[in-house]
């Protein structure tokens, strides 16, 4: 496949679609909700997860002030509401009153658990680390809570079922069309000959 070869990277959209996140955060009474692309898994044992933060969110400082946060796994029926979440700034407006949220406040930590996510982690922050313009907030992961019918018998997200929302850049969002699924382990064994 024929490449296309630029030294200046931006805009830095290549790597999407990503899976798209609504993070929150509990400080000083009141709760916040942000859009966030930039998240991942770093570590099994101990459970850690990091999410990518700019300084100039709004969200940052209640991350700096409460040390805690969720990743709240939205389904793509709900993409609008990531949207407005991604759109609008807590230091102007409160989502949770403006957009209607259903949210209850975690079992661990204070920030809250929005009630249409088919998963939430409940995080406290263990690492932050600035590179660039983001800062890595990385958080133990002390509950997780998921909605059991969305998930097959091994703990998959049924995306047969559910299309999780994903995030193309500049603003966009929306579903994974149900993929075609790839056994990994199985694949290996029927092309190398394994039993």
């Amino acid at each position: 496949m024929a490449k296309k070869v630029q030294s200046h990277v931006d805009p830095f959209y290549y790597h999407y679609p990503a899976g798209a996140t609504i993070v929150t955060s509990h400080a000083g009474g009141c709760d916040n909700a942000m859009a966030v692309a930039w998240h991942s898994a770093v570590s099994r044992e101990p459970p850690l997860y990091v999410i990518s933060i700019s300084p100039e969110r709004f969200t940052h400082g209640m991350l700096l002030e409460s040390g805690e946060f969720t990743v709240n796994f939205m389904p793509a029926d709900q993409a609008e509401l990531v949207a407005l979440v991604g759109g609008s700034s807590g230091s102007d407006v409160d989502k949770f009153d403006a957009f209607s949220i259903d949210a209850e406040p975690g079992s661990q930590v204070a920030a809250p658990i929005l009630a249409t996510a088919f998963a939430g982690y409940e995080c406290r922050v263990v690492g932050r680390h600035t590179y660039g313009d983001h800062d890595l907030f990385i958080g133990a992961i002390m509950a997780v809570q998921w909605e059991e019918s969305a998930y097959t018998d091994g703990r998959w997200l049924d995306v047969e079922r559910l299309s999780p929302i994903v995030y193309l850049g500049k603003d966009l969002y929306g579903g994974a069309t149900p993929p075609a699924l790839i056994d990994g382990d199985e694949l290996v064994r029927e092309t190398l000959g394994g039993g």
